[in-house]
């Protein structure tokens, strides 16, 4: 007898449900195949030499090349800004809230940062505000954001750069869902029984269902769990 008001899966015996598993567990091999052959194709691409950009960090301007830090390889996350907004998108927030340690990078030479085209100011604020622990550089006077796909007032993106001496060349890019092969959120979410719980989901008929991100931390909830004033920054 249900004890909940919420549809359930069917019920099974256990050989039945090591048999179905089975047969979905086929399905994710073949997936996990398919990602390492991506992997493999995207270490085939070409790049693209870039212009010494220019842009600014917490301790002032600083060269692209630089933004390296001496490393090889660099992540850039473009979190998108709107001016005069106390509040920026809450989607760029909650993923990028995500990223607290981030040193497992240095044994491969690499560096992820967020840029943004906040004033270095206001976006330094920001990130104290909500608790983010990356680093943050502005492209506010910059044409490097709108040439990464991140234009301002609209946008986000992730980049990846590789340096050889004082050359810096993109590798890769993705916007939209493809950045969420970045996140560990919605891997472990996708694991759950009722899935996101979004709309667009194909899910059992019944299954909670509403719009998209209707669940997603909003920059206010990030800020009280892990901001400035928050009594536990994990």
């Amino acid at each position: 007898m249900d004890t909940t008001e919420r549809p359930l899966p069917p019920v099974a015996d256990a050989e039945t449900w090591r048999r179905e598993l089975a047969e979905l567990r086929v399905r994710e091999k073949a997936a996990t195949r398919e990602l390492d052959a991506i992997a493999a194709q995207r270490r085939r691409l070409p790049m693209v030499e870039l212009p010494d950009y220019t842009l600014v960090g917490a301790d002032g301007p600083v060269r692209l090349v630089d933004v390296f830090e001496g490393r090889t390889q660099l992540i850039t996350y473009s979190h998108m800004w709107f001016e005069g907004k106390d509040w920026q998108c809450g989607g760029c927030t909650g993923f990028t809230a995500q990223f607290t340690r981030l040193g497992f990078l240095e044994p491969y030479d690499a560096r992820f940062v967020i840029v943004t085209q906040g004033p270095i100011d206001e976006a330094l604020a920001y990130k104290e505000k909500v608790g983010n622990r990356m680093d943050w550089y502005s492209t506010a006077d910059s044409p490097f954001g709108a040439d990464m796909g991140a234009p301002p007032g609209a946008g986000f993106a992730v980049n990846v750069f590789l340096r050889d001496g004082d050359t810096v060349y993109r590798t890769w890019h993705t916007d939209g869902r493809g950045t969420e092969q970045l996140s560990h959120e919605f891997a472990l979410i996708d694991l759950l029984p009722y899935g996101r719980e979004e709309a667009w989901q194909d899910s059992p008929e019944g299954w909670p269902q509403g719009d998209p991100g209707e669940k997603w931390f909003s920059s206010q909830k990030v800020a009280e769990l892990y901001g400035a004033g928050a009594h536990h920054r994990d």
